[in-house]
């Protein structure tokens, strides 16, 4: 059996080489849901959120990646990241086990901020966005909202109604435990 393994490995592996833009490994949607940590290799938190913002005014639609139909807020994460080939789960309650955690005070550009859905009594991650300020400014989230805003919009952060709602903050961007940012 490691034999063929490895054998279908050298194949991956020699096909990934003669086809580098063309990703070999599709999840399944159990792995997809299972995942708990993010690679983002090269990838800078300003180049991300350089790119989410680029996708404001993009209207809400509820269970959509797609940016000519608009987005639900983790098909807004999703897309973003994906456009940088970076893996990561598809809804937003899938971001939960995802590795590490880290104070709100010390949240950084690039950052994700989970939240509870619409309704606050059931702590369950519902929403979700990626932290656009510096560390020196308010905190601010770009997302896609349901609510007044309607779509992929810049958020303070310090307001009753997303402190309310605030569940944790991951940080995935390895550049950001670094002290010189």
């Amino acid at each position: 059996m490691w034999k063929s393994f490895n054998i279908l490995a050298l194949i991956g592996l020699l096909y990934a080489c003669s086809h580098p833009d063309k990703p070999t490994t599709q999840l399944t949607p159990y792995q997809a849901e299972h995942i708990t940590h993010i690679e983002t290799g090269d990838i800078t938190p300003q180049q991300l959120v350089n790119f989410s913002c680029t996708l404001e005014g993009t209207p809400y639609l509820f269970g959509s990646i797609d940016p000519k139909k608009g987005f639900d807020c983790s098909g807004f994460v999703t897309y973003v990241f994906n456009h940088f080939n970076i893996m990561v789960p598809r809804t937003s309650v899938d971001f939960t086990p995802v590795e590490h955690e880290i104070d709100l005070k010390d949240a950084k550009l690039g950052d994700l901020i989970l939240f509870t859905g619409t309704d606050t009594t059931i702590r369950v991650v519902g929403h979700m966005g990626i932290i656009s300020s510096l560390p020196q400014e308010p905190l601010r989230f770009i997302h896609s909202t349901s609510g007044k805003a309607y779509g992929v919009t810049e958020t303070d952060y310090h307001n009753p109604y997303y402190e309310s709602r605030y569940i944790k903050t991951i940080r995935i961007f390895r550049q950001n435990d670094q002290t010189s940012q």
